[in-house]
């Protein structure tokens, strides 16, 4: 499902909402997510799962066409984890 379904799917389920009201309710998610990560916060949604950072450490990669060693920065990677009832749908679907 792409982010222009899901807005698509919000005018759907709900008469209520127009399809401008539905991006900027989905923007507003997605960009809440993004900032808590950023500042290093972790989100949890009950029943869906958890998004976190993970620190990565530097490593050294080789380069396939070279073969020449080349040094990779530590870099921080958002990471998440389903959530118990969200395992289980997919499982018993």
């Amino acid at each position: 499902m792409t982010k222009s379904e899901l807005v698509e799917r919000l005018v759907d389920e709900n008469s209520l909402l127009t399809r401008k009201d539905s991006e900027i309710i989905v923007d507003i998610v997605f960009d809440s997510i993004r900032n808590a990560l950023k500042s290093g916060e972790k989100v949890e949604i009950r029943g869906f799962g958890s998004f976190t950072i993970r620190n990565r450490g530097p490593r050294e990669a080789r380069n396939p066409k070279s073969g020449e060693i080349v040094q990779i920065p530590a870099k921080k990677t958002p990471f998440f984890k389903t959530g118990k009832e969200l395992r289980d749908r997919v499982n018993n679907s």
